[in-house]
């Protein structure tokens, strides 16, 4: 499957955002994530995050492992999306760009698949500020493994 062909049949885009709403793992959970979008067709998400001054090292700069998790997590949630909350992707590679810090407050991310096969797929991420600017780019190759039920469940 290539970007933008998602498979027939499954959950809506909404069903999919409310499902993967309640049920964000705790290690997402401390990003205070919100989704704002997402869509199968386009096999995309966008998820905002609130960076807080305990993420932060010297000059109030977000920790870059902060800024990795956010667009790391907003990449797998692309997965599920473009999936129909079938398959989770493991990362193999994951390939980071930092191009400003990173501050305390609200940093939006947005991921899309690039390609999918049946084992492995590429996804690509952004990290913004709040006023639209850049803070950090990422691809990632990835393998993909079928979804526990339990893990999606209404």
């Amino acid at each position: 499957m290539d970007g933008g062909t998602a498979p027939a049949g499954g959950p809506s885009d909404a069903e999919m955002v409310a499902r993967l709403s309640r049920r964000f793992e705790p290690c997402m959970q401390i990003l205070s994530p919100t989704y704002v979008s997402a869509s199968r067709a386009e096999q995309r998400v966008a998820i905002d995050f609130v960076a807080t001054p305990q993420f932060c090292h010297s000059g109030n700069v977000v920790q870059g492992g902060f800024l990795t998790a956010m667009i790391d997590g907003t990449m797998a949630q692309a997965v599920l999306v473009a999936t129909g909350l079938t398959l989770t992707p493991s990362s193999l590679e994951i390939k980071m760009t930092f191009l400003n810090p990173g501050r305390p407050g609200v940093l939006k991310a947005e991921a899309w698949v690039v390609r999918m096969g049946k084992s492995i797929c590429f996804i690509e991420g952004k990290l913004d500020d709040a006023d639209g600017n850049p803070v950090a780019r990422a691809s990632s190759t990835a393998r993909l493994f079928p979804l526990p039920q339990r893990a999606t469940a209404g």
